[in-house]
């Protein structure tokens, strides 16, 4: 661990809970036995089926494609974990979905004071040396929290078309935050455009991402929640609400050389990252043939690779604050 002498490892026959099933199940199943039987379909791996409705593989290319989106994401932030107004002393903070765990590790380093940092998802796919206040745990966001002890910062950040009730889940971190705690979404548009015009509507790029959004909604599992979330946090009892739009270029043509920088991280994600995206819900829910997905993926990384469109979404951060009783 760069910045931190002291590290502790998780243990995850304790840090994995028993899984909650629903009461139709004939006998509960427990994650430590099925949480590492991962799924094996279209060249990638998946996380195991008994938890939670994820689309996406959590193989090493995945993971490695989600530490470089978490470095261009604090790149674009200009170098910084989180926009919420804390102290982060002495304080508890919840990272949802927490992928490779590389936000809550980070955090772990550079707030040491802080009185515990833990990363819940689908997957134990972290590290099992992390700072000694950080811990990881196996859950669905999206069932019944039951946390014996409220947070006072929850962040939550690329859920994209990982959730299917996200005003319920909203209204679960509002209940688990101490008066006066912090929420903070961090989501990217997933809708491209151009300023210049560059950006033709019927390109490769443009399908596969309103392929994707299709998809998604036919699972009930926005592909597109940032335009929402604002209204989501104010209709769950937040106040305070703040929301800041960060420009993420898709390629390496700006001049800025911040923005640059983000644009080539960003480029390489989509040109690693299509298959990832598309391997899965193009096939099982459009029912797409094998043969459309390769030609739609070669396409997007054709014309990424090209840099000649000057495409862009925007990043959006919400945070917003439970009221002080």
């Amino acid at each position: 661990m760069a910045g931190h002498e002291d590290t502790v490892e998780v243990d995850w026959d304790e840090a994995i809970p028993d899984l909650i099933t629903d009461s139709s199940s004939e006998a509960s199943t427990s994650i430590r036995s099925t949480v590492f039987q991962y799924e094996y379909r279209h060249g990638r791996r998946y996380h195991s089926k008994f938890a939670g409705n994820y689309h996406f593989p959590n193989d090493e290319a995945e993971q490695d494609r989600l530490d470089m989106v978490h470095h261009m994401y604090y790149r674009v932030l200009n170098d910084r974990l989180f926009l919420a107004p804390i102290d982060l002393d002495g304080k508890r903070i919840l990272d949802i979905g927490t992928g490779t765990g590389a936000w809550a590790i980070e955090l772990g380093d550079e707030y040491p004071t802080a009185a515990e940092i833990v990363g819940n998802d689908l997957s134990p796919i972290q590290p099992d040396w992390v700072p000694p206040n950080t811990r990881f745990y196996v859950d669905d966001v999206e069932k019944d929290w039951l946390e014996s002890q409220k947070y006072d910062f929850i962040h939550c950040r690329y859920m994209a078309g990982s959730i299917r009730d996200w005003p319920r889940l909203i209204r679960q971190c509002y209940e688990n935050l101490e008066p006066g705690g912090y929420l903070e979404l961090q989501e990217a548009t997933n809708t491209l455009y151009a300023e210049d015009g560059t950006l033709p509507p019927d390109c490769y790029t443009v399908t596969m991402l309103d392929a994707l959004k299709e998809a998604c909604l036919r699972i009930g599992q926005t592909m597109d929640p940032a335009p929402h979330m604002r209204g989501w946090v104010e209709d769950a009892g937040f106040t305070l609400v703040d929301e800041s739009r960060f420009k993420l270029p898709l390629g390496t043509w700006p001049k800025d050389t911040r923005l640059k920088e983000c644009g080539s991280f960003n480029r390489m994600n989509f040109i690693e990252g299509v298959d990832a995206f598309t391997a899965s819900l193009l096939p099982d829910i459009l029912g797409w043939q094998k043969v459309e997905v390769m030609i739609l993926n070669a396409g997007v990384r054709k014309e990424i690779m090209a840099n000649t469109m000057h495409a862009m979404s925007d990043f959006l951060v919400i945070v917003a604050q439970k009221p002080v009783e």
